[in-house]
């Protein structure tokens, strides 16, 4: 089946309904009950090139920078592209702005994606902002493209950009809001909306049966806050739609790496590759990886169940007890099992990249 990746630009968990947030995305929180429905799903960062570390290779985060921006994985750094291209997929990255910000453009070329669409690209939108085109001629060149691929198997990842700062959407498109947030969560209600005149588009095509969609947030909109990790500022959406998936629920904590092997299953490839994440189709998955891994500058996060152990250079471990919403509270039982569980995982991806260990 194709891939269509749709990773949506600071779309945090407090504006998505289904998740407890405020009702600016009908559309996302509609998919709800017709996919695969992550209420637990956490980013690995806070920037957009780590959701696309996390989400296009499967790689957890580390102190250094993204692999995106990173010099040592320019070139034979896994990716699920250049795995796809291998099973003979066209593999391809759309953007309404310039694929160069933050080093997109080389990273993908060098790893797998053999088409890039930028701004350039775009032959008179109906809107043009800071970031780029908006999220509608964003869509309608995505559809365009998808449409003319015919039986030629294909993967994209696209990558939207109106909800981000200083939120300049068109007119006329959402209800107009007041207050001193009122620029973001129309941008959010915008995007939303172009995301529902693209599926309306997606549904008629001639690729939609053959497709599996992926809509995932890159990373939450305000991370921060007073506990030294702010857990709840990772919360994200995820859903995964196609004429081929079955509607459920995963009910417990995954992260953004668990997203690539789980759709290699649901897309029918079957391959070896050196990402970590767990396959959400599996049975003992289903309900949740029950770990997340997340960076927030300097500091660690390894979160279970109840628990997360934080990571701070130069310091010893620690253990907090944890609930969704609430705060850190030192956890009077610390278990060491848990301590090295989250170690082995902050170290291994730094070690993997000095010894050229993650290639396709």
């Amino acid at each position: 089946l194709n891939l269509v990746i749709i990773l949506q630009e600071s779309l945090g968990s407090e504006f998505v309904g289904s998740l407890g947030g405020i009702d600016l995305t009908p559309v996302l929180d509609g998919l709800a009950d017709e996919g695969i429905w992550f209420e637990q799903l956490y980013a690995t960062g806070t920037r957009s090139v780590r959701g696309i570390e996390a989400i296009i290779s499967g790689f957890p985060p580390t102190n250094k920078r993204s692999t995106v921006k990173l010099a040592e994985t320019q070139r034979d750094f896994f990716t699920i592209a250049s795995l796809l291209q291998k099973h003979d997929y066209q593999t391809s990255f759309i953007y309404g702005g310039s694929a160069h910000f933050d080093n997109m453009r080389r990273f993908f070329l060098n790893n797998g994606f053999q088409t890039v669409i930028d701004q350039k690209d775009y032959e008179n939108p109906d809107f043009v902002a800071t970031w780029g085109v908006s999220d509608e001629d964003l869509f309608l060149k995505a559809h365009e493209y998808f449409s003319s691929k015919g039986d030629q198997p294909f993967f994209s990842l696209v990558f939207t950009s109106s909800n981000h700062k200083p939120f300049e959407i068109p007119e006329g498109k959402v209800p107009v809001r007041t207050g001193p947030d009122a620029p973001r969560e129309m941008a959010v209600s915008y995007a939303d909306y172009a995301l529902g005149r693209f599926l309306e588009l997606a549904r008629t095509s001639n690729y939609y049966d053959n497709t599996v969609f992926l809509v995932v947030s890159d990373h939450n909109s305000r991370v921060k806050g007073a506990n030294l990790i702010p857990v709840e500022r990772f919360h994200i959406p995820g859903v995964i739609l196609g004429k081929s998936i079955e509607p459920r629920r995963v009910t417990g904590i995954s992260s953004q790496i668990d997203l690539l092997p789980t759709l290699l299953s649901l897309i029918g490839v079957d391959s070896e590759h050196p990402a970590i994440g767990y396959d959400l189709t599996r049975p003992e998955y289903l309900n949740g990886a029950n770990r997340a891994q997340m960076q927030f500058h300097d500091v660690q996060g390894w979160l279970e169940p109840g628990k997360i152990v934080v990571l701070q250079r130069s310091l010893p471990m620690q253990t907090y007890l944890y609930e969704p919403g609430g705060q850190l509270r030192s956890d009077p039982n610390p278990d060491e099992e848990l301590k090295q569980r989250a170690l082995a995982h902050a170290l291994w991806p730094t070690m993997a990249i000095k010894n050229k260990e993650y290639r396709p």
